[in-house]
């Protein structure tokens, strides 16, 4: 697979999700950068800006929200279209992965934990790099199982902590690397 075929999409924000765009562009990865009107971006290429018609494609109760991540989200704008965009990065991107920390209960910590919530939903690829463990993690038969993941299809999302450790950053890297050569 040449990486100029494959497309990656993300939401933009500070730490994962703009090391993936940066990292996408050093590769000649083509990438989408979905947002709704007002959501300050740390990485604006290739904008696509969600609608009102758009978000509500995306629209879940955040009480099922709540319920599915093990936690208590609140009914507020910003969160609830948050969660809008990240249905239509995963709803476009066949493979998902994420840096962030994987929690006792099987969840992902944070607002990232909901792409991978989704990504189960839809049944999609799924890895997840822990950076308390240090290692990425396949989603497989109920639980996360320890792997050296690639890239293997043409659209794929890429998400995760703002809080972007060094070696989230070198997992990172190392994907693309080992998957595009180089």
């Amino acid at each position: 697979m040449k990486s100029e075929e494959c497309t990656l999409y993300h939401g933009g924000l500070k730490g994962a999700e703009s090391l993936f765009g940066e990292t996408a562009e050093k590769y000649g990865v083509n990438e989408v950068v979905f947002t709704f009107e007002g959501h300050r971006l740390n990485r604006e290429k290739n904008l696509v800006v969600l609608s009102e018609t758009d978000l509500q494609r995306g629209d879940i109760s955040m009480e099922i929200a709540s319920r599915m991540m093990n936690r208590t989200y609140y009914e507020t704008e910003k969160i609830r279209k948050v969660l809008q965009t990240i249905f239509h990065m995963v709803n476009k991107g066949h493979q998902v992965f994420v840096v962030g920390t994987i929690l006792d209960d099987k969840s992902v910590k944070g607002g990232t934990g909901w792409a991978v919530e989704l990504a189960k939903l839809f049944n999609r690829p799924l890895h997840v790099f822990d950076q308390k463990n240090s290692s990425w993690f396949t989603w497989g038969d109920g639980s996360w199982n320890k792997d050296e993941p690639l890239i293997r299809y043409t659209t794929f999302v890429g998400s995760g902590t703002r809080y972007l450790s060094d070696e989230g950053r070198a997992a990172i890297e190392k994907l693309f690397a080992d998957s595009f050569g180089g």
